[in-house]
């Protein structure tokens, strides 16, 4: 081992960085055994921190959501140029490079992401509109409209040890998104690196301050003075994350708590897939990544590997050959292809955990009590050699559907059908991902009907996505991370679905006009204002409201058949007139709903050159009434939302668009999407 003097982890917390007051708990490198820093956080006020970030997120709650996203994304390019020192010291958590690019890029690819779905899918606004307005009475003035806006606490995350920077950054980037400042409390284990990272965060100036504040060591009373307005969430233990939800706080004030915990997640082999084809390969190949990567420190490993029975023995095989070629060292090493578990503590508890499991297995790969290695000291590192273990009859074990060793250890059972196959895997009670490798239609269908409810995610592997696929194991900003049951029953990420996490959804209800007051959205019978044509309007004057209502024109069957004839479309309700009227839903030869389209935008268009810049679609477009020869059609259109753009010279408006014929009833609405200047001449 290593004379090393240790650092000193601090905390920083209402705008300080702070030592502890006692010597604190010595962190060791996974690999050497050297130390690394020491850890305490006892004499912080966490009453204190509570209330310093409560009253800092007014700076992030005056933010737009606009303005969010660009700090997230200036914080993604900041921790990405300083990569190669969170590398550096990522190797003494056991890590490999391979390792930490899934922790360290992969926590900064989650903050583009929401940077890039913040600016894509939210507007400009500090408040989110969701779903359309509910009209509660006859002649339209009153109405509801559900609204989200920021929570007025702090979100507080505490984060297991396998992820140091991902499991931070994926948490922190829908909170700070959603205007909410948080408190990262990371595992003691790894909190070095966290720490690090923190440190680079504070030192950018990039987040308001109070944004972001760290607890290195023990959260001591912390939660004992969370309110309604704070966010707990967990990933770790599910027997902690069980603990901390009833605490007495969270409990009393109906705070809201996620966890997210290690599940005991499979890997299904189809029984298509046999030997020899490109499935039966794919799935060794994902059980060996996911048994490797991290040291199988993974809380999506893959802990149960479900194989037809006549498969097992050219299973066990395939995996017996890759695993040996998997050389387990120090994990800066050139020859290593597997580091070390986080500390020599969570090495005995995995080996411990390996003895629960052969109460119901035997061990057919690899020897837990005795390390091979290509570099590094067995006994000073938290080294250990993959391990996978068979069980025989898995509907009748009770260890290996309970029981999980969190390292390189996965159980191989057999199944006789795929019925079976999909009850084992409904054995974990909760799992956050599967897998299920085939390429079969029939098989892919009755495997993810049977195994949805009791997972969080499921992953089909065939030839045709072997190139392209993500893989088993990992959580993907878009898409949903958490699972039922054993695995939390909690939910992050899944792009803004976990945005709203973190926000109050509220119905309001009232006029029209107070409405729109309030959302920053144009409803129907809200005021409006007829002065100059909307499209001759920049942002610096457009306001929401503003209308154009059009001049009429008559639809007559020339148009009807000039615009068969011109874009193809013959249809026989365009053409034909007694099989127009055999139709139930028209009296005769009807127009094109895309021509009543194009002879609206013919009507509210201003044609000069001006501040609207482009056209680029349409939402929400439904054909309400037939349109005969002889209808006369007019169009009122009117602003319904204005989002400028925080790092360009335009941004977008949403125009309300209704289409009328001559006795006022609608024929077509729609949304017209369109690019405006911000001032003009621009």
């Amino acid at each position: 081992m290593t004379d090393q003097t240790p650092i000193r982890l601090k905390s920083y917390i209402c705008g300080t960085w702070n030592p502890g007051a006692r010597d604190g708990q010595l962190l060791r490198d996974a690999g050497t055994g050297a130390p690394i820093a020491t850890i305490d956080a006892s004499g912080i006020d966490m009453a204190e921190a509570l209330a310093y970030g409560r009253k800092s997120g007014a700076a992030l709650r005056a933010m737009t959501f606009h303005q969010r996203a660009e700090m997230l994304k200036a914080l993604g390019k900041h921790l990405s140029a300083l990569k190669d020192e969170f590398h550096a010291l990522s190797l003494a958590t056991g890590a490999t490079p391979r390792d930490g690019m899934v922790d360290i890029e992969g926590g900064f690819h989650t903050l583009f992401s929401y940077s890039g779905q913040g600016r894509r899918e939210l507007p400009n606004t500090r408040t989110l509109v969701e779903g359309n307005v509910e009209p509660l009475s006859k002649d339209g003035s009153f109405s509801a409209q559900h609204i989200l806006t920021p929570l007025q606490g702090v979100a507080v995350h505490i984060n297991a040890f396998n992820f140091p920077v991902w499991g931070m950054l994926e948490k922190l980037s829908p909170t700070l998104l959603a205007g909410m400042p948080a408190i990262v409390k990371p595992a003691s284990q790894t909190a070095y690196l966290t720490e690090l990272v923190v440190r680079r965060i504070v030192e950018s100036g990039i987040l308001p301050e109070g944004a972001l504040q760290l607890i290195c060591g023990s959260t001591g009373d912390l939660l004992d003075h969370v309110t309604e307005q704070d966010v707990v969430t967990f990933t770790g233990s599910a027997k902690t994350g069980r603990m901390l939800r009833t605490s007495k706080a969270i409990v009393e004030n109906s705070v809201r708590f996620t966890m997210e915990a290690d599940s005991l997640n499979a890997a299904i082999l189809g029984p298509d897939a046999v030997a020899g084809t490109p499935e039966f390969d794919l799935f060794v190949k994902e059980v060996v990544r996911e048994m490797t990567v991290k040291a199988g420190q993974k809380c999506t490993a893959i802990r149960r590997v479900i194989v037809p029975r006549t498969q097992v023995q050219a299973v066990t095989e395939a995996l017996e050959t890759a695993l040996s070629r998997m050389g387990v060292g120090l994990p800066g090493d050139e020859g290593t292809r597997m580091g070390a578990l986080a500390s020599l503590s969570q090495r005995d508890e995995v080996r411990a955990r390996i003895r629960d499991l052969q109460a119901d297995a035997e061990i057919v790969v690899g020897n837990p009590d005795a390390v091979t290695l290509v570099s590094g000291d067995p006994d000073e590192g938290a080294f250990l050699n993959p391990v996978v273990l068979y069980c025989d009859k898995p509907g009748k074990a009770q260890a290996i559907h309970d029981v999980e060793a969190f390292g390189p250890v996965s159980t191989l059972m057999p199944y006789d059908d795929l019925g079976e196959a999909v009850v084992l895997s409904q054995r974990g009670k909760g799992s956050l991902a599967a897998s299920v490798f085939t390429d079969s239609p029939e098989v892919a269908e009755e495997a993810v009907l049977g195994m949805a409810p009791f997972h969080g995610r499921i992953l089909l592997g065939n030839r045709a996505s072997a190139k392209s696929s993500t893989g088993h194991g990992a959580p993907l900003p878009n898409l949903v991370h958490g699972g039922p049951g054993r695995a939390g029953g909690g939910e992050e990420m899944g792009g803004i679905r976990g945005v709203k996490h973190f926000m109050q959804r509220t119905a309001v209800q009232g006029t029209p006009k107070l409405l729109s007051a309030v959302t920053g959205r144009w409803i129907a019978g809200a005021p409006t204002r007829d002065d100059t044509h909307p499209f001759r309007k920049s942002l610096a004057e457009l306001k929401v409201g503003d209308r154009i209502v059009t001049e009429k024109r008559e639809i007559t069957l020339a148009d009807i058949e000039h615009f068969a004839e011109f874009t193809g479309d013959t249809f026989y309700a365009h053409m034909d007139e007694d099989a127009a009227k055999a139709n139930p839903f028209f009296d005769g030869r009807v127009a094109h709903g895309y021509l009543i389209v194009s002879f609206a935008a013919g009507l509210f268009v201003q044609p000069d050159p001006g501040p609207v810049l482009a056209n680029y679609g349409v939402d929400n477009l439904r054909f309400l009434t037939p349109v005969y020869p002889g209808d006369v059609l007019g169009v009122a259109l009117t602003c319904k939302e204005i989002n400028p753009r925080e790092t360009a010279d335009h941004g977008e408006v949403r125009w309300d668009c209704v289409v009328t014929k001559q006795d006022g009833s609608p024929v077509a609405q729609y949304d017209v999407l369109t690019m405006v200047a911000k001032t003009w001449p621009a």
